[in-house]
């Protein structure tokens, strides 16, 4: 099959193509066990007890680690490289997911999930290795493919799972699906750590100058990266207040209490941390030929708030939305007509980033998140009266430009600055959860309607700061440690 960037995927013999094959199968197996517990709970629900609120905990708990941890992920894949932590990150998962498994209690249930967040960083590490070994006039293709076929993992646990669960049969049947996929993870680590290379035979792994931040490359910048950390701080207090006896009951009020109290130090911590990285060459000056414009980062982080934030809350909510706008639907049938959204991943995040790299980096994230403004205008629209199979094509038309929407964020990761490519992934993959705990915030307080019209208004305000964002264009500087510069294309 070859696409129409001239990339032949089924020839194995280019180390490329390879390359992206085997890594897209590390972010979905990433994907499946993030996800395993999801499609599994009704057993996990019955095997414990649980109460509604602390099934609700464990959904909350799956995604909070996930937020820190792409930004830390993203530090250690430009500093030890791609290969080796993703092959740790599997391996590692693994481990906690066969805990998860043999859990005896609600505690450990609640610890293991809470560490599996961490898997969710998997994405991350992903965007440099392909960054790495693909021209910019095909990485934006190539990353869609990386990005849309591995985040199908979730969806493929979902169908296989429960199947596999009641093949097994009996009461620990649940046991064995959730630990056969941190079988596999686990194994898969060690075969990507054989196969994978960090960047093709003779070209140079550039790394940062130091760790702990963003190296920027003015005053204005640096204060618009402080000003960006603040979001990611506050949607992990929301998510402590989610826990709290205010929410599902998980936290007692000193706790949550003292957690705000860590998230304010780490702030101040992490804020003298990148002031310490870019002191000196502020000071100094930096060379115009290796000045990039923090701009463009916060940008794509605003853009895939908008475009993964909402596929995240709306994925979360959407079954519930046609059981209860529907007269007739069941749950089952409910589930069967939300997952259209989803499925749309396979083909929406590549032909996003194949509009990136013909249409444009600017024009393309800026006429895929204004139709995502205009998909969720006509979704706020839904109500009974609809016929259902219209109502289902305008879910999936909407979720097209969700999707292809994050393949172009991610078509322009990789251009702006080779060395903390994945930095520059991990901050923008954690505005994504922010942004779904934004919106599934403010789903608790108004109706569905109400919903989609708050994310139609900020995609459209996203829309117009897009206009602001300079394309990456010429070559992008990288110095190595001996001082010399290397020039590498954008275009």
């Amino acid at each position: 099959m070859r696409s129409q960037s001239g990339l032949n995927l089924f020839n194995w013999r280019d180390p490329k193509i390879k390359t992206l094959h085997i890594t897209w199968v590390a972010f979905f197996l990433s994907f499946v066990v993030w996800f395993s517990h999801a499609p599994l709970l009704v057993f996990i629900q019955e095997a414990f007890d649980l109460s509604s609120q602390q099934v609700k905990a464990l959904l909350i708990l799956n995604v909070a680690l996930t937020i820190p941890a792409r930004i830390i992920v993203g530090m250690m894949v430009d500093k030890f490289g791609p290969r080796s932590v993703y092959s740790a990150l599997l391996m590692i998962s693994s481990v906690i997911c066969i805990g998860f498994a043999t859990a005896d209690s609600y505690v450990s249930l609640a610890l293991f999930r809470f560490l599996l967040g961490f898997v969710g960083a998997g994405f991350v590490i992903g965007i440099r290795m392909v960054g790495e070994w693909f021209p910019a006039k095909q990485v934006g293709l190539a990353e869609g493919i990386y990005g849309g076929w591995g985040n199908f993992g979730s969806a493929a646990g979902a169908m296989t799972l429960p199947g596999i669960a009641l093949l097994i049969g009996g009461e620990n049947g649940w046991r064995y699906a959730l630990g056969l996929t941190g079988v596999i993870a686990g194994l898969y680590g060690f075969l990507y750590y054989r196969v994978a290379r960090n960047t093709p035979e003779g070209a140079t792994y550039f790394k940062p100058k130091k760790t702990g931040g963003l190296e920027v490359t003015s005053r204005l910048d640096l204060y618009l990266y402080l000003l960006m950390n603040i979001p990611m701080y506050l949607a992990l207090a929301s998510l402590g207040y989610k826990l709290s006896p205010a929410g599902v009951q998980l936290l007692t009020w000193q706790t949550t209490y003292v957690l705000w109290g860590l998230l304010v130090l780490l702030f101040a911590v992490q804020s003298r941390q990148i002031w310490l990285v870019n002191r000196e060459h502020l000071r100094a000056g930096v060379p115009e030929l290796e000045k990039y414009e923090f701009k463009q980062v916060a940008i794509l982080d605003l853009a895939y708030f908008v475009t993964f934030g909402s596929e995240l809350a709306v994925v979360s909510m959407l079954p519930l939305f046609f059981l209860e706008t529907f007269d007739g639907l069941n749950a089952v049938q409910a589930g069967l007509l939300a997952s259209g959204f989803a499925f749309m991943n396979l083909v929406s995040r590549p032909t996003g980033g194949h509009f990136s790299d013909k249409m444009g980096r600017r024009n393309s994230l800026m006429f895929l998140v204004g139709g995502l403004a205009v998909g969720y205008l006509v979704l706020s629209q839904i109500d009974s009266d609809w016929w259902i199979p219209a109502a289902v094509i305008a879910t999936m038309a909407c979720s097209f430009f969700v999707q292809a929407g994050e393949g172009a964020v991610f078509a322009v990761v990789p251009l702006v600055k080779r060395r903390m490519t994945g930095q520059i992934a991990g901050m923008a993959g954690a505005y994504g959860n922010v942004g779904a705990v934004a919106y599934l915030t403010a789903l608790s307080y108004v109706d569905y309607s109400t919903f989609f019209l708050i994310i139609a208004g900020s995609a459209a305000l996203v829309f117009f700061i897009c206009a602001f964002m300079d394309e990456p264009k010429g070559r992008i500087a990288e110095r190595l440690p001996d001082g010399t510069v290397h020039l590498i294309s954008v275009e």
